[in-house]
């Protein structure tokens, strides 16, 4: 009754299972004895999450083809509809070929538009696209660093 007990009980991330050969490579041990999942690439990490919730994101994949079938649909759209609130509500593929400027500009006019036509809707504010990044980092450098030279 006691063993069966203790199979039915789930392990914490904190405390992998012991029976385990080797731990789970994601997850790296802290001072403090937790365990945490790397964020050395906000980028991947944002991106594998937009994928993980994406509605139609199956449970299971039938089969490697089936995989690469959806993958090519995902970051198709990923790159090129999907737009990131990181790099101004644009999508990778504008940023990434020079086109973000044009747009941003282009949406300031329609902002304009918008405001000349209804004042009071804007509270009297005329409104702005968000700001463009000048840069995207995975790992800001210092500020001191050679890249700022």
């Amino acid at each position: 009754m006691e063993e069966a007990k203790r199979a039915r009980k789930a392990e914490t991330p904190k405390r992998p299972s012991r029976h385990l050969r080797s731990s789970a490579p994601y997850f790296y041990p802290d001072p403090q004895g937790y365990s945490y999942v790397s964020n050395d690439n906000p980028y991947s990490e944002s991106q594998f999450k937009t994928l993980k919730y994406c509605p139609e994101f199956p449970g299971r994949f039938g089969s490697i083809q089936d995989l690469r079938a959806f993958c090519q649909r995902f970051f198709t759209w990923y790159n090129q509809e999907h737009y990131h609130s990181g790099i101004a509500l644009m999508t990778p593929e504008n940023v990434h070929y020079g086109m973000a400027q044009n747009i941003y500009e282009d949406r300031v006019e329609v902002l304009k538009s918008a405001f000349n036509l209804n004042p009071k809707r804007f509270k009297g504010n005329v409104p702005k696209p968000p700001v463009l990044p000048k840069a995207a980092w995975i790992n800001k450098p210092a500020a001191d660093s050679v890249l700022y030279d």
